[in-house]
């Protein structure tokens, strides 16, 4: 009798191993050996590489793949060595990713982690941090928290991340476990009726800053599928809980099932799909910055309100298409292209829209003065250390905000300014001059 642990073909390797040799120790193992606690399934050349790659971030919606966003993806490996993790399922990515895109990789293998065993596996973990791309298939998150956190997976996806700089990606419940905070289901799945019913009922059950540490995704929060069915009120409830427990507001990204978010290492958002053939969308929700702006009730037991003038969460919506023609800027959460923007509202447990409203209003005041000036030059720009400062005049003053408007920087007449310390993201120069009122502003991007 044949073991059910024995798998042979073309997509089960391990590295530098025959298939022959595969099947016989996988075979023999069952019958006298330890069986190794995850199954890998391998597709190309089984010698390692090394390639340039670049970061970025792939959100899937959770139905089909979208193949503009999954070559986009592919690209930034460098031609690499792909790994896709999942606690079930098989080797269904291999070949879409290893030939089917029309992007030249190096290998693709799948690695089912359904265990604390197999998380820690040395296998994986070396699989993993020799990758140049990863992407977490759908599934159930709480497998992914349960199995992955705190083990050698989660140490090495954030490795990949904020030290190699791999892209990474995920769809469904590969997409909800990438922000800061996330949907654990550790109950269950939740409607958005139930969670608005009661915020604090046992099903919505959030992570935070505890697993996956993607720079764009700072006080984030994920949703997937969210055109069937219908989850703009149980995202709405996630960021209430998050301002209601940790007193600062979270923003939210969702995407229906058909739509990608592709997140590049800048902080731009740009969104693949079928528009116009389909109506597929994604959203970028954050609380309105008119103080105040927390929820009015946030209680166990009792339906949340979050209503502040009918105008609680301000939300961006795109359409994506196949050239992801629209974009959106996550360093200020307000600068964005081929969208429109909306209110949602919440009363008593019971959510509304309008729609076609207008762009938050209440940026800080660096942000509204910025503007090109002909005798004023910053460079490099994106700077990684040193940034010079040429202008025609003295300064008397210059002031670094970061992308929210909090002062983070003061000097007095300097020539260049140190950002070898500062964060990945975008921040605002003010220049004041010497003798007058006059102020120049101008935004960078500090990329390490």
């Amino acid at each position: 009798m044949i073991s059910p642990f024995c798998f042979c073909g073309k997509d089960f390797y391990f590295r530098k191993m025959k298939v022959s040799i595969i099947c016989f120790f996988i075979c023999f193992s069952v019958y006298g050996f330890a069986q190794t606690p995850y199954t890998s399934y391998f597709t190309g050349d089984v010698n390692d590489v090394t390639t340039s790659t670049q970061y970025g971030i792939c959100l899937m919606g959770g139905a089909t793949e979208d193949d503009n966003a999954m070559t986009w993806f592919l690209n930034k490996s460098g031609g690499g060595d792909i790994v896709v993790i999942r606690a079930t399922g098989s080797n269904g990515y291999n070949s879409y990713l290893f030939s089917g895109l029309g992007v030249t990789v190096n290998s693709v293998e799948t690695i089912v982690i359904n265990s604390l065993a197999a998380a820690n596996d040395p296998y994986v973990r070396q699989q993993l941090r020799n990758a140049e791309a990863v992407f977490i298939a759908g599934g159930d998150q709480y497998d992914y928290v349960s199995y992955w956190k705190n083990t050698a997976v989660d140490s090495a996806l954030n490795y990949l991340i904020n030290v190699k700089h791999c892209p990474i990606g995920g769809t469904s419940a590969g997409m909800a476990i990438q922000g800061q905070a996330y949907f654990s289901a550790a109950v269950s799945s939740i409607t958005s009726a139930t969670a608005l019913s009661n915020p604090y009922s046992a099903g919505v059950t959030i992570g935070n800053n505890d697993f996956l540490h993607n720079p764009p995704l700072n006080r984030v929060i994920t949703d997937t599928h969210f055109d069937s069915p219908d989850r703009r009120g149980r995202l709405s409830v996630f960021l209430a809980r998050l301002f209601q427990d940790s007193a600062q507001a979270f923003y939210g990204i969702a995407c229906d099932e058909y739509t990608a978010v592709c997140i590049d290492d800048l902080g731009i958002a740009k969104v693949f799909g079928g528009f116009p053939t389909y109506d597929d969308n994604a959203y970028f929700i954050q609380a309105n910055c008119i103080l105040p702006n927390s929820p009015e009730n946030c209680s166990n037991g009792q339906s949340l309100t979050w209503n502040r003038n009918n105008a609680a969460l301000k939300v961006y919506q795109i359409k994506g298409d196949a050239n992801a023609t629209n974009s959106f800027d996550l360093n200020d959460w307000t600068t964005c292209s081929g969208g429109t923007w909306q209110n949602w509202y919440i009363n008593n447990g019971i959510i509304s829209y309008s729609l076609n409203t207008s762009a938050p209003s209440c940026l800080p005041t660096a942000m509204n003065e910025v503007q090109q000036h002909s005798d004023l030059l910053l460079y490099p720009n994106p700077v990684s250390s040193i940034l010079n400062i040429s202008l025609n005049e003295i300064p008397k003053k210059i002031k670094v905000y970061n992308s929210t408007g909090i002062l983070v920087a003061q000097e007095k007449t300097i020539q260049e300014l140190d950002f070898r310390n500062y964060a990945n993201g975008m921040y605002f120069v003010k220049i004041e001059l010497d003798g007058n009122s006059e102020t120049k502003v101008q935004k960078i991007i500090v990329k390490h």
